[in-house]
């Protein structure tokens, strides 16, 4: 199979030759991996990832647009700045050119980071004034919300336009244990904004992916009817029960991750690195998961256990462990 078929496939639940493989590794790895691979483009051709992970396209606001603003900044008067037109073409060149490389000349799924509806806002108004702002201003904030959406649903029907086979909306709701808020302001203040660009994307025949760092058990029936194809990272360090999704969510979505860089990747431990790449490979050998890591590979992992774990990936894929 060709690496994009063989994603579809996995997230259609019908039959592949192995599982899919990617990491995060070029954020905090590239000083690393260059002398030894020559660019992280190198490294991703070297293991023969399936998909990658696109980042582009307009910011929601220009640069200077807080310049003279008056900080801490409410919901309120967060109306009053303007957000950059999604539509601006010129905007996207980045992506088009890391479409033709990944999908055109590498036949890989590509999917694109777009925002959210929380985190995008953090930025904004920092987290701690957000949590803050959704128990003082929860009807602003539905205001600010709709614009986002609004906004959001623009830059991924464009993303798609241009080839994308996924978009990829990232909202970090979760702590180690529980959401950041509660399950009822998440249905109230995120669902129904999240519904605006799941339904737009859904509509043109896009796949849909979330992420979401920490444990969201207690919302992911919402996730469902969203209509999210995959949740990313799904993270069990955080609580997150793979036995939940076999018996729950299994024909509802399936899982990208399974390689932690909370406890796994990066701390030296090469008998729990291997164990864990195994353990997670074969339990998933029949599908059900997109294999990559939970978020970027932190710079305190060596070079060393880079090559160590995806020389053991690459291996077990092809071996049948996955």
């Amino acid at each position: 199979m060709l690496p994009r078929e063989r994603v579809i496939a996995t997230i259609r639940r019908e039959p592949r030759d192995r599982i899919p493989v990617y990491g995060w590794v070029a954020w905090n790895l590239r000083e690393k991996i260059d002398p030894h691979f020559g660019s992280p483009e190198a490294l991703e051709d070297h293991y023969e990832f399936d998909y990658a992970h696109l980042f582009g396209g307009p910011a929601c606001y220009a640069g200077d647009a807080f310049n003279g603003v008056e900080q801490p900044l409410t919901p309120r008067a967060l109306l009053d700045v303007a957000m950059t037109d999604p539509n601006d073409g010129a905007a996207y060149a980045d992506l088009v050119a890391a479409i033709a490389h990944h999908q055109g000349q590498r036949g890989r799924f590509v999917y694109v980071q777009t925002p959210g509806i929380f985190e995008a806002l953090n930025g904004v108004f920092g987290i701690e004034n957000h949590l803050l702002y959704l128990g003082l201003y929860p009807d602003d904030l539905h205001a600010v919300y709709q614009r986002q959406a609004e906004w959001n649903r623009a830059f991924a029907l464009n993303c798609l336009a241009l080839g994308v086979d996924m978009v990829h909306v990232s909202d970090d709701w979760g702590g180690q244990e529980a959401l950041l808020f509660s399950p009822r302001t998440w249905w109230s203040h995120i669902f129904p904004y999240h519904k605006i660009v799941c339904d737009a994307v859904k509509a043109a025949s896009g796949y849909l992916s979330l992420h979401s760092d920490g444990n969201v058990t207690s919302v992911l029936d919402g996730v469902v009817e969203l209509g999210y194809d995959v949740v990313h990272p799904y993270q069990e360090s955080a609580g997150m029960s793979y036995d939940l999704w076999e018996q729950r969510y299994r024909d509802s979505f399936v899982l990208m991750g399974g390689l932690d860089v909370q406890t796994t990747i990066g701390f030296g431990k090469l008998d729990f690195l291997e164990a864990e790449i195994r353990r997670v490979l074969t339990r998933f050998r029949d599908g059900g998961m997109l294999y990559c890591t939970t978020h970027f590979i932190q710079d305190h992992c060596s070079l060393e256990e880079l090559v160590f774990a995806y020389d053991l990936i690459f291996r077990l894929v092809r071996n049948g462990a996955g």
